[in-house]
């Protein structure tokens, strides 16, 4: 199908962006456009205009500051799996980013689309929340920041607002005593996450844990963390016993009438098997801690 007719303009500058939305206010935003243009051609989209922000240079990097990394939103999956300050201080996102779709999708899809887009079946909105990071959002109100429990409100719904623009993402740095990871169940085409588990783990100098961050997506509206599991790795040494006994907690934290259900996974399928995911991701992130 064809998307419906619409005005485009071209942002040099977040600040032009962001009076072109105001002027128009039922426009949208383009950036990668693996998200906007699929609804635009299916006709579920119809704005009255484009503003693209594609070409805004200053949205797009990774960098260490002041105890943050800080990822400009336009910044690729591609460069996300391919940065060596992500893979050795954030690993879970480098290697999410990795997981999705395929070379076509990863060199054109940004972080700041994926995570305004919110889709359940993304990956990047679980392992950002596991990392407990911080979204940039400026507009008619001024700049803000948003924790991710409270970016994510449900179903591609997000905290961003008409006339907001995300313009990056920070995740607090963490020393080599925490490990990372997310794993998926996959969908063999789209390789969208059926259902998605980040972990992120510190440990002490005894090998005991000391905090934990266990995040669910895929079968969820959006990203839940599974505090049941958390409790239970505070305290204890990292073994294969007890990251299994922690992730048999996994469906704790998922009320059955949240999980979700389609044609490739029931919800009850969903929520008997997402224990394996953690377990999986608890494994990988154990084994990066130190």
């Amino acid at each position: 199908m064809f998307a419906p007719q619409f005005d485009y303009y071209r942002a040099g500058s977040v600040a032009e962006a962001a009076a072109l939305l105001a002027e128009h206010p039922e426009a949208k935003l383009l950036a990668g456009g693996h998200s906007l243009i699929p609804l635009l051609k299916l006709r579920l989209a119809a704005p009255s205009a484009l503003v693209d922000i594609g070409r805004i240079d200053s949205l797009r990097s990774i960098r260490e500051e002041s105890g943050t990394i800080e990822i400009g939103a336009l910044t690729t999956h591609s460069e996300l799996a391919s940065s060596e300050l992500l893979r050795s201080r954030a690993t879970a996102l480098a290697e999410a980013a990795g997981m999705i779709g395929d070379p076509a999708v990863r060199n054109r899809g940004t972080i700041g689309g994926n995570v305004a887009h919110a889709d359940p079946a993304s990956d990047l909105p679980a392992v950002l929340a596991c990392l407990g990071a911080e979204f940039r959002v400026t507009g008619g109100n001024g700049d803000r920041s948003v924790g991710a429990s409270d970016f994510f409100e449900g179903l591609m719904s997000t905290a961003i607002g008409e006339g907001d623009i995300l313009t990056s993402i920070g995740i607090p740095t963490v020393d080599s005593a925490c490990g990372s990871a997310y794993a998926k169940f996959a969908h063999p085409a789209s390789r969208y996450a059926v259902i998605g588990a980040a972990a992120a783990l510190v440990v002490d100098e005894d090998g005991s844990c000391t905090c934990a961050s266990v995040t669910l997506g895929g079968l969820v509206p959006a990203p839940v963390r599974a505090t049941a599991v958390e409790e239970a790795l505070v305290g204890t040494r990292l073994d294969a016993a007890a990251i299994a006994s922690a992730s048999g907690l996994t469906g704790d934290a998922l009320d059955a009438d949240d999980v979700l259900g389609d044609v490739y996974a029931s919800a009850e399928y969903r929520r008997s098997v997402a224990q394996v995911w953690v377990q999986r991701a608890l494994s990988s992130a154990a084994a990066r801690c130190g």
